[in-house]
């Protein structure tokens, strides 16, 4: 499925203040450090498809993400040892990316933790022994997604379509739960209902409160219908809506946030405990720091050229390390697109991008549009 990666039109939203004076008194809620330590900020990457690898988070922790979440993992590729037992487990990248010592990945920048390793399928018992598996290989929390609104996988009820199957949601929700240790936190990702019809919104209702009822640390809530997909805008009043009348309970927000200063808007207008940094952190992993410049009282600090440098080699780096040079080629394209956009010269350097099919034709873009001195 195609993901937008431009910004819907921004909806007028009526803040307390302005985002940086929001910012400035913003803390993180003690609650979330204590379940997860070093998760130390309002904020985090979200596992968005196609885009959340291994590289992808290291390079956001290396500009102050407090905490990412894998692309959505299924169940049944987990356990027949594909997609997620090599190219995701974190401690594997680490060593491969870094110098090979866990300790020594830490000192060196390359350390994909804490993290969440974000589950997805269909039934019930599958679903329990692929998050066990996440246990066992070193993810700090388990997230089970329940937003994904690919079509393809309706029939199977994954994702986003177990919004309109409460019962069929809450005994996958119920078998994970289950299956791991008290010890680790379990965290559900959701949007806000299927559609706008009230006995899909009443699902959602559901399915949501079952989720602390069973013991659950938070849910992140998509503002965007399935049905919506990535179009039109979220809906930050139906999330503002949740936290009012659950305000008991750690709720994380998602959906719309392009910069730094959207994320501490979305805290004020709906009073989430978190913010989930999807579609704006794709070459863009400066929004991190941004936002912690903006908590500081600092005026966030744009990305210098050496700094765009940077980040681009060690994204090169880490994608070749991790999928092989030929698939890393095609795989840092759509990054390219992204990364441009902090360029003086965007476009030339959007279009170069675009051009390139290897990993050579990578590197020789950014001598050519980001020698320093």
């Amino acid at each position: 499925m195609s993901v937008e990666l431009e910004p819907a039109p921004r909806q007028p939203r009526q803040l307390s203040a302005t985002p940086a004076d929001i910012a400035r008194r913003t803390q993180v809620d003690p609650r979330i450090p204590a379940l997860v330590p070093g998760f130390d900020a309002p904020f985090f990457q979200a596992g968005l498809a196609g885009y959340s690898d291994g590289a992808m988070r290291l390079v956001a922790r290396a500009h102050g993400a407090p905490f990412c979440i894998t692309e959505a993992l299924l169940d049944r590729t987990l356990l027949l040892g594909g997609k997620g037992r090599r190219k995701e487990d974190p401690d594997l990248i680490a060593s491969e990316c870094g110098l090979g010592d866990v300790d020594d990945n830490r000192v060196a920048g390359v350390h994909d933790h804490p993290i969440a390793g974000q589950v997805m399928g269909t039934h019930p018992d599958e679903m329990a022994d692929a998050a066990a598996l996440l246990v066992k290989m070193g993810y700090d929390v388990v997230d089970v997604n329940m937003a994904c609104p690919v079509k393809k996988i309706r029939s199977s009820h994954r994702g986003g379509h177990f919004l309109r199957e409460p019962d069929m949601a809450m005994a996958v929700l119920k078998a994970v739960r289950e299956a791991v240790p008290a010890s680790v936190p379990c965290t559900v990702k959701l949007r806000r209902s299927w559609d706008d019809d009230a006995g899909m919104v009443n699902a959602f209702e559901r399915i949501f409160d079952a989720v602390y009822e069973m013991g659950y640390a938070w849910a992140t809530v998509h503002g965007r219908t399935v049905v919506q997909k990535y179009e039109g805008y979220a809906k930050w009043e139906a999330l503002r809506d949740i936290v009012r009348r659950r305000s008991d309970r750690l709720v994380f927000g998602s959906g719309d946030i392009w910069s730094a200063e959207d994320i501490f808007a979305m805290i004020d207008f709906c009073g989430v405990h978190a913010v989930s940094v999807a579609r704006g952190c794709i070459g863009n992993p400066w929004i991190f720091r941004q936002a912690r410049d903006l908590m500081a009282g600092v005026t966030p600090r744009e990305a210098t050229l050496a700094e765009q440098r940077q980040a681009l080699l060690d994204h090169c780096r880490f994608a070749e390390t991790i999928h092989g040079e030929r698939c890393a080629g095609r795989r840092m394209r759509k990054f390219g697109i992204k990364f441009a956009a902090s360029h003086p010269r965007s476009q030339e350097v959007k279009a170069a991008f675009i051009a390139c099919e290897t990993m050579a034709e990578w590197r020789g873009v950014i001598e050519r549009f980001y020698a320093v001195a």
